[in-house]
């Protein structure tokens, strides 16, 4: 499934993953950092997925239901391909491979070593394969994907412009790319709060940031759903 062309060097297979990156750069911001720590990879389930949960369902409804309902039908059941890109520890991976058939496969992709070992050691499966990879540069040929979501992640990567041209890019035409993420809102431009995510390297999107760019990658009924201080957007490749 990879694109030689996009691959930047020698590929390591060794740990039950596939490693496109060598040995992990110092990260640029302080959110990168703190997801290339082992303790964190540890706690991300358990502590600080539901925290932010809870925050990005303050003053509106719950994420949790309708982040429920969308990987439902992302993860619906055929002979599919998914890619989970920054995936973490697998959670929404592995849950989104259960009802694949035939050939059907859901690739997890984070750059973070720990997070990725975590994956391997605790959400692998039949239908489940990790690779460690740049975002920003995913090394799958266009149109490999039926399904690509990026799922409570984007808001912490250095260019998330790049990377949703990426999403776009990879989906196969008729298949569709999700996105959840932050949103400036009322509440998060607070300056205490707009001060801290600046500091911290997390990206607080504007109202239509990430619909514009799904629609100038080329995409088309583009769905944005607001719950709180967070969107849920789906879109469709034409063809």
């Amino acid at each position: 499934m990879l694109d030689p062309e996009r691959v930047p060097g020698p590929i390591d297979d060794s740990r039950g993953y596939l490693d496109l990156l060598g040995p992990p750069e110092p990260a640029a911001s302080t959110s990168l950092s703190i997801m290339q720590n082992p303790v964190f990879a540890t706690i991300y389930e358990r502590a600080w997925r539901p925290v932010f949960t809870r925050l990005f369902s303050l003053g509106g409804t719950s994420t949790k239901e309708f982040d429920r309902q969308l990987v439902a039908r992302l993860g619906r059941a055929g002979d599919r391909t998914i890619l989970d890109v920054a995936c973490g520890p697998g959670n929404y991976t592995r849950t989104l491979s259960d009802q694949l058939t035939g050939k059907g496969v859901c690739v997890g992709l984070d750059f973070s070593v720990p997070m990725i070992e975590r994956a391997v050691r605790t959400n692998s499966g039949p239908r489940v394969a990790y690779i460690r990879a740049d975002a920003h540069e995913i090394p799958f040929p266009d149109g490999t994907f039926d399904t690509v979501c990026c799922l409570a992640a984007l808001y912490l990567v250095p260019d998330p412009g790049v990377v949703l041209d990426e999403l776009a890019r990879v989906t196969a035409p008729q298949g569709e790319v999700a996105v959840f993420t932050s949103l400036r809102t009322p509440l998060t431009s607070l300056p205490g709060v707009s001060l801290v995510a600046g500091r911290s390297g997390y990206h607080l999107f504007e109202g239509n940031e990430v619909t514009d760019r799904l629609r100038a990658a080329g995409l088309v009924d583009i769905e944005q759903t607001v719950t709180g201080q967070a969107q849920y957007v789906t879109a469709r490749k034409p063809g």
